[in-house]
């Protein structure tokens, strides 16, 4: 059931994508701000992404949906514990694609302060910001 309902939000918000998103995009300058007063930074790629890249300092790492775009059960379980509805979050992922995605479900959970780090880390990396190891 919540595979099926995950993948009708995730259509439903594919298809509106030319509205103003619910969520707030930043860029680098954002991140590093929110991040200096103590947002967490979700980043949801996968393990092999990680590696390859490496992360934002600080970053918490829990991978949203695997390379054939199958939600990971255990996303919403952990992040619903870790994260409350009115508590404000960063997520990035590699370009900002999926979590422009994420954002939008997260915001008809009833989340209520959600950023996405618009174009991810690759625009992180490109203009050289630091990475750690993960």
């Amino acid at each position: 059931m919540l595979p099926r309902l995950f993948g009708t939000l995730l259509l439903a918000f594919t298809l509106g994508g030319c509205a103003e998103p619910p969520y707030t995009n930043v860029d680098n300058a954002g991140l590093k701000a929110l991040l200096a007063q103590g947002v967490p930074l979700y980043d949801i790629r996968r393990p092999e992404e990680w590696r390859q890249t490496q992360v934002v300092a600080g970053s918490r790492t829990l991978t949203y949906v695997d390379a054939s775009g199958r939600a990971n059960p255990e996303f919403l379980p952990r992040f619903t514990a870790e994260v409350g509805k009115n508590d404000p979050v960063i997520l990035i992922c590699r370009t900002g694609n999926r979590t422009d995605a994420l954002a939008r479900e997260l915001m008809a959970m009833g989340y209520t302060q959600v950023y996405n780090v618009r174009h991810g880390i690759t625009r992180w990396i490109g203009e050289g910001n630091p990475i750690v190891k993960n």
